[in-house]
């Protein structure tokens, strides 16, 4: 984490008020709430909508806060007390992790995407750690106010920090990228999700892309060579970029020759030097495989060697209700998946569940997919006309979007085998009662529908 004097963190932030009496103090980490203080940190006060973190800046430094950012317009300063006044907090929060990021002697890997940010971060996060002393992004902490306390709780011996960059609109993704400076930069995908706010998949491709703003010279980009969107725009606005592409097909860089779905883990193989070299990783799906070949190209630009690759993909944890794999209570196999969804991400999930074999049913329980636009409704619609009835044996929805799906889905099932639920008891109850050891359970749904509530109620 970040070690400064005052002195130094108010010529960073660029401090506006005489601190001299207490230049000297020393500054170990940063926090934005008053509730995680720890001593000798900096307490940055935001302010909020709701709440002005400025009325709690007295307790953070009675709990051992060293010193505490001030805004300008904000009155009443407190007199006699380590106080950085500052133009806006927000920004001095951002342009202080920005000139700690110009300090740090690191290589960073930036990764943005639609879909498997988070997945791609910890997979490369475990290979690198095979081999370097690592840094990551610490659950979802990838925006304006998450990026940089990340960068400013980086270690200052660190050899590699891996940073995931989200965003909602134009913009975001080129403002992160250009604090973090990635040396390597991986874009996952682009899917469906912020459609309402961006209004087409070529915009949000577009927002993807801004991360080679912040990109070094001598930076590579690492991207889904599958999708038109990013290899056509990447062929006639950055030609002199040095790139590397990952994929199902033949066109790419690196591809999987086969992949073998096993009960609990995935097998790959890929061509490497005129043979095939293969891997597994303990997470399912096949989508989960091209998120290891992002991870293994950035291992390989980093130089660690195929057996370190391999050890590091056997033992990668994601982080929680991503293809998390758990038991109900009946002894039902669920795979938590509810942390969020697209319709990209939803289709490689239902696909995974249809190639499994061994289980006595196959049940999928999808929930509202949110932030899609006004074709939100045809989306969910689609998503039901493509469930196998062969491959699948029940489906549930949870939500009024959801709903859609189960109409889509009622052309090929029975109504006794597709049941849409606007009262989540109500889904839990049909599903403890309808399931039972050996049955497999897809559980997935956009974040605000907090379908993980569905799977910790079937593990009671």
């Amino acid at each position: 984490m970040i070690k400064r004097t005052l002195k130094q963190v108010h010529e960073m932030a660029e401090g506006l008020n005489d601190i001299t009496p207490f230049q000297s103090i020393a500054i170990q980490g940063v926090t934005i709430d008053s509730r995680t203080v720890n001593q000798g940190c900096l307490f940055i006060p935001l302010k909020g909508g709701q709440v002005d973190g400025h009325q709690y800046v007295k307790q953070a430094l009675a709990k051992g806060a060293a010193a505490s950012f001030w805004q300008k317009d904000v009155p009443n300063p407190p007199i006699d007390l380590p106080i950085i006044i500052v133009e806006d907090t927000e920004k001095a929060l951002q342009e202080l992790a920005r000139s700690y990021r110009s300090q740090l002697n690191i290589k960073v890997v930036g990764i943005t995407g639609s879909n498997g940010k988070t997945t791609t971060k910890d997979m490369t996060a475990a290979l690198l750690a095979t081999t370097f002393k690592v840094h990551k992004t610490n659950g979802n902490f990838n925006n304006h106010l998450g990026l940089p306390l990340t960068v400013l709780s980086i270690e200052e011996d660190t050899e590699a920090a891996v940073l995931e960059m989200g965003m909602s609109s134009r913009g975001e993704i080129e403002f992160l990228s250009k604090m973090a400076k990635p040396d390597l930069a991986i874009i996952t995908n682009i899917g469906e999700s912020h459609l309402l706010d961006l209004g087409s998949r070529e915009e949000i491709a577009n927002a993807k892309l801004e991360i080679v703003e912040g990109l070094s010279k001598e930076g590579v980009l690492i991207y889904h060579g599958d999708e038109p969107l990013l290899r056509n725009r990447i062929k006639t606005d950055f030609p002199d970029l040095n790139v590397i592409s990952f994929g199902r097909t033949e066109q790419n860089d690196l591809y999987p020759q086969l992949i073998t779905q096993g009960m609990d883990s995935t097998t790959f193989t890929i061509a490497c030097d005129e043979t095939q070299v293969e891997y597994e990783i303990p997470v399912l799906g096949h989508h989960n495989v091209l998120n290891a070949l992002a991870a293994i190209l950035v291992a390989k630009e980093f130089g660690v060697d195929d057996s370190a690759i391999h050890n590091g993909l056997s033992t990668i944890q994601l982080t929680n209700m991503r293809m998390e794999m758990v038991e109900g209570a009946k002894g039902q196999k669920i795979i938590n998946d509810a942390y969020n969804a697209s319709p990209t991400s939803v289709k490689a999930a239902v696909e995974l569940i249809e190639g499994l074999s061994g289980f006595e049913k196959k049940i999928l329980v999808l929930g509202d997919m949110l932030e899609l636009g006004p074709q939100e409704k045809d989306f969910h619609l689609k998503i039901g006309e493509l469930i196998s009835g062969d491959r699948i044996d029940k489906v549930y929805t949870y939500g009024p979007l959801a709903e859609y799906i189960a109409k889509g889905a009622s052309q090929a099932f029975t109504d006794e085998s597709v049941r849409s639920f606007q009262d989540k008891q109500e889904l839990i109850a049909e599903l403890k009662s309808s399931t039972q050891a050996n049955d497999i359970i897809l559980v997935k749904a956009s974040r605000g529908m907090k379908l993980e509530e569905v799977v910790q109620a079937l593990q009671k």
